[in-house]
């Protein structure tokens, strides 16, 4: 009796070991395939066309030639040009002259001028224009007065003037103060004066006391003067003893024994 059980337990065993065997192969075999199909897809070194399935190459055909019409489309240097359709390659010269219009407005150095049509050149030259205004405006160095028109040049020196109102009044390098206006020299004064102020308030290294008026000074002293207090109070922070009245100086001396 235990030898007839022992051959059936053994047969289990062996059914079992097939079944396990038939489930998980198929599955690595499938995802090796499936591996293998998403690197073709994507153009993969590690492709191997003659493992894919005849939906699978289909599939491959399609999103290759998809891929090229996008390329050539963006001008990449990956396009193949022979695998267009008519109609595709028709798209591409379309995408192409788009492109190189829009390179030479932004002056781009992939701009070929030799491309452009009459229509398409004074396209260019309207933007080539504006862009130099915009450039003379901004005071960058690609700025070229001499192609300025007169209203043009009288709309980039407010500009130049605004700009350096700017600077001076926010404290920048770029200033020249001998081309500011009675108002905006005040202004530029009094921004002066508040950055300096809060300067001295906060501490900082480039406070100039000198420029402070009376008011400020004081002010000044009466939140140094507190700050003082507060640190020999609490004894935490720079506590400068000699700096308390005597009112100050009794309250504190009994708390710091």
């Amino acid at each position: 009796m235990k030898v007839s059980v022992q051959k059936c337990l053994c047969g289990q065993k062996v059914c079992l070991g097939l079944w396990l065997i038939l489930l998980f192969v198929p599955t690595s075999a499938f995802a090796q395939n499936s591996d293998n199909a998403l690197n073709c897809r994507n153009g993969f070194a590690s492709c191997d066309h003659a493992k894919l399935t005849a939906p699978e190459a289909i599939a491959m055909a399609v999103a290759d030639h998809q891929r090229n019409v996008s390329d050539c489309n963006h001008g990449m240097s990956s396009c193949d040009r022979s695998k267009l359709t008519k109609t595709e390659a028709g798209e591409m010269a379309v995408a192409s002259r788009q492109r190189n219009l829009a390179d030479c407005k932004d002056r781009s150095v992939d701009c070929d001028r030799a491309k452009l049509n009459p229509t398409e050149i004074g396209e260019v030259n309207a933007a080539t224009r504006q862009l130099n205004v915009s450039d003379c405006k901004d005071g960058r160095d690609l700025c070229d007065h001499t192609r300025l028109s007169l209203s043009e040049i009288r709309a980039v020196t407010a500009a130049e003037h605004q700009r350096n109102a700017q600077n001076c009044e926010n404290g920048w390098s770029e200033c020249d103060r001998g081309k500011l206006n009675r108002r905006e020299e005040a202004q530029t004064a009094y921004s002066e004066q508040q950055r300096n102020r809060s300067a001295c308030m906060a501490g900082e290294a480039f406070c100039d006391y000198a420029k402070l008026t009376p008011a400020e000074a004081k002010l000044l002293a009466d939140s140094e003067h507190k700050r003082n207090y507060t640190a020999c109070l609490t004894d935490y922070g720079y506590c400068d003893l000699s700096r308390l009245t005597a009112a100050e100086l009794r309250f504190i001396q009994p708390k710091r024994h």
